[in-house]
């Protein structure tokens, strides 16, 4: 048996209007339109297992979402800077002179 989540989100329209926005929206990165789902979901009276299991990740994860949106609003889903030594290369590729040494020889 599950509990109820302490945090419980009430959507304004607007609010609800941008989320769904948000979602809809073609460059929408994965990531954005996750949080956004797991708002809206909450905002519907979800709980977070039902949440978890319509987009296939952990109950912790969407319990993270809710509560950071609940505190913090839409400035809540936004990625925080990360510990650690920053990424040396970018996501998307890799360095542009390791193509021709990447090729099979023979």
């Amino acid at each position: 048996m599950s509990r109820r989540s302490p945090y419980r989100i009430a959507l304004a329209p607007l609010e609800r209007e941008r989320l769904e926005r948000r979602v809809r929206r073609q460059t929408a990165t994965q990531r954005e339109v996750f949080r956004a789902e797991v708002v809206l979901f909450a905002a519907a009276g979800l709980r977070n297992d039902e949440i978890a299991e319509r987009l296939g990740t952990a109950r912790e994860t969407v319990s993270r979402w809710r509560k950071r949106y609940f505190e913090e609003g839409d400035a809540g889903l936004v990625d925080r800077p990360r510990s650690g030594r920053p990424r040396a290369f970018s996501p998307s590729g890799g360095r542009r002179d390791q193509g021709p040494r990447l090729r099979p020889t023979g």
